[in-house]
């Protein structure tokens, strides 16, 4: 505070200076505006919430191109991004040593990325719509259903009633591909506020890298529009969004290699996709309130790879009622450091899936009512116990229960503990869920096996200290969760170099599958402006396979699956923020490749290490250097960014013959597989892009602490 005195005094003086001068008269002296400014923290991690939670604020969004949701988690040590294969591009993201399927992915906490879009819709939403990013590790609330084994992660989208009328964001990189991104929101009246984006997507330039004869990226045309709608009027709050979505991508083989074959192998994926939801909130007495959340989506899709069709479509809605009380009164009992809360409800979700994989018709429908409920302890800021339990019952599996509890206890203000258990569902989509094999000539075996519910518990422990020093603070964490899966489905790769097989784990004696996750992070302000955070993480993820060498089933490294990721990122914004450099290193570890995989010929990236007196092939670790220069002006700024600096590319991601004695794939031999990926297949690659917005006025007829509709439930979003 002693700058604005010293700010008050000299101005005073200097008004009674020129008072007694020129005998101005008190009201023709103008003191300039003074505007105190604090760089909003990018991430933080929660101290108050039971669950361990993590939030990506749009500070962090904008660090990186965040051209999508996937993209966001570029310098993340939780969460990891990978490409699916090295022929659509698609891209898929892992928590906890284990596939993103097994995360539940919310928007708004409805019905989000699942069943069809489990892939591909991650690329659906893209990162200048999102206000905020929510990581849960480990189990969840009951509230949002069963289907988080590993975590949650929940997107919150721009709010009409606080975004900007006007923000444009366009950005190009090196392969051309063009994005335009236009949001804006408006007052209708003193109750009503609604809001739209959009976003077109080009990318027609074929690039082949590394002269295998295929398409690195493919050709991309995406359409992306959203409108929603807020209403808050006394003690009700109202919400409406829709979602609507078209994609086409062409990869496969390069146009120039079409004439060297008599059948060019062309993929073709395309894809619509409608969505909306409702979302009612009433507040009976500020301790207890009911929400009601409605929601629907319908994705229709037309692949092609090669001669392989794969149509499907998907229709699911979703309702969800909760009830929400709290047990004191604070008016009454100001005193009070206990703090009870109850909330129960019933939900329904349902799919229905029309799917044929070539002649393979895969239709199915499941309908899963649920009843649940929670209750919260609280005493003053030391502990805070969460349990909840529900109970469905899916028309396909029958009735299953799913307990889960989270307890945190801070014993001081800058020590916490956390500890969760509990259990977690879903229905397997076999298709999607490894669709990166649709992208070889691998048979698929096992498809018409009755292929069980999967079923994992899921217990964790983190441990947070928030270290003063020299007025800052250091925040060091450490965390261990533990997945086993009871019950679920196991992919075999290396019981045959040109099969993926199916099998449920009750099907094999004694099959395992589980994960062990453990991961170490500090992060500080070192200076004003200047953040540094240092990650860690170790993985163990194993399950039943095939080992060649024995000729048996056994508990084995997962193919493909990292033995450690760490990250070193930087940010410094210069003090009136006119330029802001961000820089982030990936380290990552190495894994298992399938039995039967060979190794390129002259390639380094690949050792062989003995394994219970068996030979086993692994990738080796590599790094990655990605980094953006921002300047920002008045209404807006200018960014410039790069990508896999360290130009690390796979030798070889396309396995196959190859034709007439050439560099290109053969992609009908009988070897042909796209699915072997552990790095990036495009070397160093640049962006470059431009920020404009119109500043928003300020509504000071909106209460602000009902704009948090994440952690607040007074505003009736029952999202926690």
């Amino acid at each position: 505070m002693k700058q604005y005195h010293i700010i008050l005094l000299i101005a005073l003086l200097g008004a009674s200076a020129t008072y007694a001068q020129d005998t101005l008269s008190i009201q023709d002296f103008n003191l300039d505006e003074v505007q105190v400014t604090q760089r909003r923290a990018a991430r933080v991690k929660s101290r108050t919430t039971a669950i361990e939670t993590e939030k990506l604020n749009r500070e962090q969004l904008c660090t990186a191109a965040c051209c999508n949701l996937a993209g966001s988690f570029e310098n993340s040590a939780s969460v990891d991004v990978n490409y699916s294969d090295a022929a659509t591009g698609a891209q898929t993201i892992q928590l906890l040593g284990l596939s993103g399927k097994y995360v539940q992915l919310l928007h708004e906490n409805t019905p989000g990325v699942r069943g069809l879009s489990e892939v591909l819709g991650l690329e659906f939403i893209p990162g200048p719509w999102m206000e905020s990013i929510q990581i849960s590790k480990g189990t969840s609330s009951v509230r949002n259903g069963y289907e988080a084994l590993t975590g949650q992660i929940n997107v919150e989208f721009l709010k009409p009633q606080l975004q900007a009328p006007l923000e444009v964001n366009l950005m190009m990189d090196d392969n051309v591909d063009v994005e335009l991104n236009v949001t804006g929101g408006w007052k209708v009246d003193d109750y009503c506020s609604t809001g739209i984006a959009v976003l077109l997507k080009d990318q027609s330039l074929s690039k082949d890298d590394n002269n295998d004869g295929f398409i690195d990226d493919p050709k991309k045309h995406h359409l992306n529009l959203l409108n929603r709608w807020y209403i808050k009027k006394g003690d009700y709050t109202g919400q409406v969004l829709v979602h609507g979505v078209y994609d086409q991508r062409i990869g496969g083989q390069i146009e120039h290699v079409h004439d060297h074959v008599a059948s060019p192998y062309i993929i073709d994926l395309r894809t619509r996709r409608v969505e909306a939801f409702v979302k009612n909130g009433y507040m009976f007495t500020p301790q207890m309130s009911i929400g009601i959340i409605a929601s629907a989506a319908y994705h229709s899709q037309n692949h092609r790879y090669g001669t392989k069709p794969w149509d499907a479509s998907q229709l699911n809605a979703y309702l969800n009622i909760i009830y929400q009380a709290a047990l004191e009164n604070e008016q009454l009992d100001p005193d009070d450091d206990h703090e009870n809360q109850v909330a129960a409800g019933i939900s329904v979700n349902y799919d229905k899936y029309n799917e044929q994989l070539n002649l393979l018709d895969l239709s199915r429908q499941e309908a899963t009512p649920g009843i649940f409920a929670e209750y919260t302890y609280s005493y003053k800021d030391k502990l805070t116990l969460l349990g909840g339990i529900r109970a469905d019952y899916s028309t396909r599996y029958g009735l299953f229960a799913t307990p889960r509890l989270n307890i945190r206890y801070s014993p001081f203000e800058w020590w916490t503990l956390r500890g969760s258990v509990g259990l977690g569902y879903r229905s397997p989509n076999i298709v999607t869920d490894n669709m990166a094999y649709l992208a070889s000539n691998k048979q698929w075996q096992g498809l018409q096996t009755s292929l069980a519910q999967e079923q994992a518990l899921n217990t964790g422990a983190t441990m947070t200290f928030h270290i003063p020093i020299a007025g800052r603070e250091l925040q060091i964490s450490g965390e261990y969760y533990y997945t086993r899966f009871l019950k679920g489905v196991l992919v075999d790769v290396d019981h045959n170099p040109m099969a993926v097989e199916f099998h449920n784990i009750a099907d094999i004696p004694n099959a395992q599958s589980f994960a062990h996750a453990a991961q170490a992070e500090a992060s500080m302000e070192v200076l004003k402006g200047w953040t540094w955070t240092l990650a860690f993480r170790y993985t163990d993820t194993r399950q039943t396979s095939w080992n060649t060498a024995t000729n048996q089933y056994e508990v084995r490294e997962k193919v493909l699956q990292n033995k450690f990721k760490g990250i070193i990122s930087t940010s410094y914004q210069t003090p009136k923020k006119g330029w802001q450099f961000d820089l982030t290193a990936q380290f990552n570890g190495p894994a298992r490749m399938p039995d039967g995989f060979n190794v390129p010929q002259g390639s380094k990236q690949y050792l062989t290490r003995t394994v219970n007196s068996h030979s086993v092939t692994y990738h080796k670790w590599f790094p990655l250097l990605m980094g953006q220069i921002t300047h920002y002006f008045k209404d807006g700024s200018v960014y410039f960014g790069a990508e896999n600096m360290t130009n690390m590319c796979q030798d070889q991601p396309i396995i196959g013959d190859r034709l007439n004695n050439s560099h290109y794939v053969n992609p009908w031999a009988d070897n042909f597989d796209a699915s072997t990926v552990w790095a990036p297949i495009s070397g160093w690659g640049f962006y470059i892009g431009v920020r404009w917005g119109l500043e928003k006025k300020t509504d000071t007829c909106h209460d602000t602490h009902c704009h948090d509709h994440n952690h607040d439930t007074h505003c009736h979003e029952h999202n926690h």
